[in-house]
């Protein structure tokens, strides 16, 4: 017995649950807009009060603002506008993590005048998107889609088909240009070089040392590294300044041997300069996981070119790597929100933490 007649357990026991009450109180609340495994949400749980939209499909926009009106943490999933409208339905909002590596669906101007943090999911992909590149690099100039779809319809050795139909270019040996040589441009020239023997040309904003001694990487003016590249592959981000960078004036100085290769994002080329450009031969083929909008619309024109491979942007879609991302994206909210360092934020709000 205590000396106010209690029991010493139920007065420790009751203090625990007052404490763990108090505790759960001074948790911020998040909303999770895109699906998180069981792990993670225990981890997230340990940090905050989250509700989550647990379906399938995408949260429909008008659902998802009602939900964040409480929030001051918000998970997203690459892609989904981070505007003035959503700013608006969630006054309370201190920080956006997004489980992708492009924060181009970031309204910057409007995060940074309500002081709202965003962060993403560097570093993580970098391997599987490269994986993702090579593979590219491979289908497109061996027409492994194309000979594929002739050998399932039964075409394979008829009379009349000549073997030079089914000829492809080799990809080792050849001389790779890469435009943006940062971390995935480097898994990608690790891959390229070692793996297949590769000529590495670079062009960058800045020289990429490292690289040059690693790989044998040669930086040069973009004019020369289209002029001399048998594969061009595009690592460039989005951002204002990149928006619809590649067009014409490039395709037109590249091989007409050439292969354009884009897994970075598809609003840095002008999709119908490149229409063109495989139209008219002035390159020979393409490999797409990204385009100008997405999903790609059924007529687009690219759809219908034998020499173009077109993936549905997946260059990090493998299951160990998503969980990756989504593990950083939990990992980053809770940092922002808990005011501890550690936090991927976004170069462009990194002071406003």
């Amino acid at each position: 017995m205590t000396a106010g007649g209690g029991v010493r357990g139920e007065s420790f026991s009751q203090k625990t649950v007052w404490e763990w009450m108090a505790a759960l109180e001074r948790l911020p609340n998040v909303y999770v807009a895109t699906k998180l495994p069981p792990d993670l949400k225990a981890e997230l749980e340990r940090h905050a009060r989250p509700r989550y939209w647990d379906e399938p499909l995408k949260i429909p926009r008008e659902r998802l603002l009602r939900e964040i009106g409480d929030a001051e943490g918000l998970i997203v999933p690459g892609g989904l506008p981070v505007d003035r409208e959503l700013l608006a339905a969630a006054p309370r909002l201190r920080a956006v993590s997004t489980v992708s590596v492009g924060y181009n669906h970031f309204d910057l101007a409007a995060m940074r005048e309500r002081g709202v943090v965003g962060t993403h999911t560097p570093h993580v992909l970098d391997d599987t998107v490269a994986d993702l590149v090579l593979a590219l690099m491979l289908a497109a100039p061996r027409r492994i889609p194309e000979l594929d779809a002739m050998v399932k319809a039964g075409l394979w050795g008829k009379d009349g088909v000549p073997e030079e139909q089914i000829f492809g270019m080799d990809v080792h040996h050849a001389v790779l240009g890469i435009v943006g040589l940062g971390r995935i441009g480097e898994a990608i020239a690790r891959r390229a070089v070692h793996g297949f023997s590769m000529t590495l040309l670079y062009h960058n904003r800045s020289r990429n040392a490292a690289a040059e001694e690693k790989y044998g990487a040669r930086y040069c003016a973009l004019d020369e590294l289209l002029r001399a590249s048998d594969f061009v592959v595009l690592m460039m981000p989005l951002t204002p300044d990149t928006a619809g960078f590649f067009g014409k004036e490039h395709f037109e100085k590249m091989k007409p041997t050439a292969f354009f290769i884009n897994a970075s994002r598809g609003g840095v080329v002008r999709e119908a300069d490149l229409v063109a450009a495989l139209r008219e031969g002035r390159i020979r083929g393409a490999g797409l996981d990204v385009y100008e909008c997405e999903p790609v619309s059924p007529d687009n024109p690219l759809l219908k070119m034998p020499n173009v491979v077109t993936l549905p942007h997946i260059g990090s879609a493998t299951a160990k790597t998503r969980h990756a991302m989504a593990a950083l994206a939990v990992r980053n909210l809770t940092a922002v929100l808990r005011g501890v360092p550690g936090a991927h934020i976004v170069r462009e709000l990194a002071d406003l933490a």
